[in-house]
């Protein structure tokens, strides 16, 4: 995502004729991109995107579940003794 942004940066500038970019060539200018689809491809390839989303995934369950737990008032349950504080 990095390489992107800083490709989209340096894009305007070099179309705005901003600083020293002005006078880059196009070729170092779009190499933040060539650089995102390259790394792109190694994290699909070691399967890193994927670890990331399945992690994404438990965590969404996991606070989804706690959300419902304590909207059900169960949230409170001790898992050592088995038993729920009494209530008041």
């Amino acid at each position: 995502m990095w390489f992107v942004l800083i490709g989209c940066l340096l894009c305007a500038a070099k179309l705005a004729a901003l600083g020293p970019v002005a006078n880059w060539s196009w070729w170092w200018v779009l190499s933040p991109f060539a650089l995102a689809a390259a790394w792109w491809l190694f994290a699909d390839a070691i399967g890193w995107t994927q670890r990331k989303a399945m992690e994404r995934e438990r965590q969404r369950v996991t606070d989804r579940r706690a959300r419902h737990l304590t909207n059900l008032g169960l949230d409170t349950f001790d898992r050592k003794s088995g038993k729920r504080p009494p209530s008041n």
